[in-house]
């Protein structure tokens, strides 16, 4: 991440069909772009596992890591943002980079994700969400990682490849939430990322 001139802040596309394109990122007093350790190790995770897979943003700032999901091969990204001036970099990001792969909503994250995973329930693609919750930036969120769960134990798709959540290191994530299981949680200093996975009966 890094300032440029005119004091907008940048990350570029760590791999892929776009490596190196630049992404604007909202300012740090409303989101926090996903550390870039982090990033990597996420997709190194997945590697080739993403390919052709429907990728899904939750509390999407500025796409950079549907994006980057985009540039290693997904079929088609979702990105779903409340806050107005992150949403139009969002969607400013998406035309720089590939806006026929994107679709981006602008509202409520506990909102959109539900109705978004519904339109995808009969789909035969595999996918793949991604939730950020907004942990150390706006009054009144100490709820977004309860009601962050509450949405996962609501899932009916049978459809969905691996659910990873990022969130403070200090939480103690469940072991199962709904239908998922916790497979590992890795460290990241302050932030962790925690997957989880359908159970196996």
């Amino acid at each position: 991440m890094k300032n440029n001139n005119n004091n907008t802040l940048t990350t570029h596309i760590i791999a892929g069909k776009y490596k190196g394109k630049k992404l604007e990122l909202p300012s740090l007093d409303v989101t926090r772009s996903s550390k870039s350790r982090l990033k990597e190790s996420f997709f190194n995770v997945l590697q080739f596992d993403l390919i052709d897979k429907i990728f899904v943003e939750a509390f999407a700032g500025s796409g950079s890591i549907g994006l980057e999901a985009v540039s290693r091969g997904v079929k088609r990204a979702y990105f779903v943002e409340i806050d107005k001036n992150s949403y139009n970099i969002l969607v400013k990001n998406c035309k720089a980079i590939d806006a026929n792969s994107c679709q981006t909503m602008y509202g409520d994250t506990f909102v959109q994700l539900p109705s978004i995973l519904n339109s995808l329930k009969n789909s035969n693609d595999e996918i793949v969400v991604y939730i950020d919750p907004p942990f150390d930036y706006r009054d009144g969120m100490e709820e977004v990682y309860e009601k962050s769960f509450e949405i996962v134990r609501q899932i009916e798709n049978d459809n969905i490849y691996m659910i990873t959540f990022e969130h403070v290191s200090s939480l103690s994530m469940p072991e199962t939430l709904g239908k998922f299981q916790l497979k590992k949680t890795k460290k990241f200093g302050k932030s962790s990322l925690s997957y989880y996975v359908k159970e196996e009966k």
